[in-house]
């Protein structure tokens, strides 16, 4: 999920029917696309949390032109713009997103292997990445064949699992900031656990070059099937989610925390803490934002309350209330 860059609006956003500003014109950008374009989209369909508001606008972006065409038509326009990725690790309120709401395609989706060294798109398929490395005797990426979502998504939130992060991984990015392509080091993305200077929405990350290290294949196929193994024998995959709600605070596990405070299984609505995993939330059919959101504070002052500890959110929450 590239969730963190977010262009907002100049003016304030006026629905149609309040009669004081219409709607843009969607099918001008349309045209200048080569990816779609959705107009009045349910977001629930796009994210793995099967929940979310609609999207004033979901283009499917294919090429740097395409990227740049939405650039540019929300900045005329004064419209908010939103990287959606591969809609992991978000919660999109039920009123939905207004604006331009993004998925990257297409181009955004290459791999390209060149000896230890990989160049791949924002867009790319972090578990499919890990598998090609993997295939290739590359090492450094076993611990993503399991996380869900894109390269791009990945690196705003810095993913990791079983030791290891993308940050270690990484060494160069192509980024979009201020209307400027411009390649940075790793260094200057400012990783931090599970996040980086990308998601206070300093820009948009298009690329990585990311280095691994030669190694066996054997071991490392087995090093990805332990991960594998043991993330679907503790997290509720058969539901849909969106991955660990809280940040681990130093030196404890969320997890833990809640377990620890008797909310396993407490619901609301048609979202539930799970009861396989505690910092988990499931969608146990027809479960609404408000019912996450509602969870989650409840979540958030039982832990304060029993354990003294203020839990910070990893999903990301964004759209409007219903």
């Amino acid at each position: 999920m590239q969730g963190s860059y977010y262009q907002r609006c100049r003016r304030p956003w006026t629905l149609p029917f309040l009669g004081e500003e219409p709607m843009p014109e969607y099918a001008q950008l349309k045209a200048r696309l080569k990816g779609g374009l959705l107009t009045d989209e349910p977001l629930s369909r796009h994210t793995s949390f099967r929940i979310g508001g609609p999207a004033d606008a979901l283009v499917l972006a294919e090429t740097l032109e395409d990227l740049k065409a939405c650039l540019d038509f929300a900045q005329e326009q004064g419209l908010p713009l939103f990287i959606l990725a591969a809609g992991t690790n978000l919660l999109v309120r039920d009123g939905g997103m207004r604006g331009l709401v993004l998925k990257l395609e297409g181009d955004f989706k290459s791999m390209a292997f060149d000896g230890r060294r990989v160049r791949c798109g924002a867009g790319a398929n972090l578990a499919l990445l890990s598998r090609r490395a993997g295939e290739a005797s590359l090492s450094g990426l076993e611990f993503a064949i399991g996380i869900p979502g894109t390269l791009g998504g990945g690196l705003v939130m810095n993913a990791g699992a079983h030791g290891g992060e993308l940050s270690r991984v990484v060494r160069r990015l192509g980024t979009l900031e201020r209307g400027e392509l411009r390649e940075c080091p790793a260094e200057e993305a400012g990783f931090t656990y599970r996040g980086s200077r990308f998601k206070g929405g300093s820009g948009l990350i298009l690329w990585a070059d990311l280095e691994l290290v030669p190694g066996d294949y054997e071991t490392i196929q087995a090093r990805m099937k332990e991960a594998l193994d043991q993330r679907r024998g503790s997290q509720p995959l058969a539901l849909p989610n969106a991955g660990c709600v809280f940040k681990n605070p130093p030196g404890a596990s969320a997890g833990r925390l809640i377990e620890e405070c008797g909310l396993k299984g407490l619901r609301r609505g048609g979202a539930t803490v799970s009861t396989l995993h505690a910092n988990f939330i499931v969608n146990e059919g027809g479960a609404r934002a408000s019912d996450v959101l509602g969870l989650m504070q409840v979540v958030r002052e039982r832990v304060k309350k029993e354990k003294g500890v203020s839990l910070e959110n990893e999903v990301l929450v964004v759209g409007m209330d219903e």
